[in-house]
């Protein structure tokens, strides 16, 4: 679970790792921006979601990981209650770095419903990031 400030009225709510739906502020109800960590065990539950999900594959000692970090809350955060974002330590998780074969951090993956549509290596800008999600949305929620 974390706090998370509302973008639109700055109340601070409670989002857990796993809902059903989408997260909205228990105030003005908009959509929260929802960034979850996840390892080995919890990774399933974590990616079991409707929505976009975005798996971030990084590790703390990783300099671009760290640079793609800021970037990837914001586009949580432009794409509230469309995206959820997963952040996945490689280190601590070397199953899913298997699983992924996740040979060069940072990475990327865009699933959904446990199907990988996208992988990106290495850091990106923001617009290279909001291109592919922007393809990729009109077909997810078109279901």
């Amino acid at each position: 679970m974390s706090i998370v400030a509302c973008p639109q009225c700055g109340k601070k709510n409670r989002v857990q790792d796993i809902e059903h739906g989408r997260p909205k502020c228990g105030q003005c109800q908009s959509n929260l921006p929802w960034v979850v960590n996840a390892d080995d065990v919890s990774f399933t539950s974590a990616t079991d979601t409707r929505l976009l999900t975005l798996v971030d594959l990084w590790a703390p000692w990783c300099g671009p990981c760290r640079l793609v970090a800021p970037v990837l809350r914001q586009l949580a955060s432009a794409y509230a209650g469309r995206l959820k974002v997963v952040k996945v330590n490689v280190d601590e998780s070397p199953q899913l770095a298997s699983k992924f074969q996740a040979t060069s951090i940072p990475m990327l993956l865009l699933l959904h419903e446990g199907n990988v549509l996208d992988t990106v290596v290495g850091a990106q800008p923001e617009h290279v990031l909001r291109q592919r999600i922007d393809f990729l949305l009109p077909t997810i929620e078109m279901n």
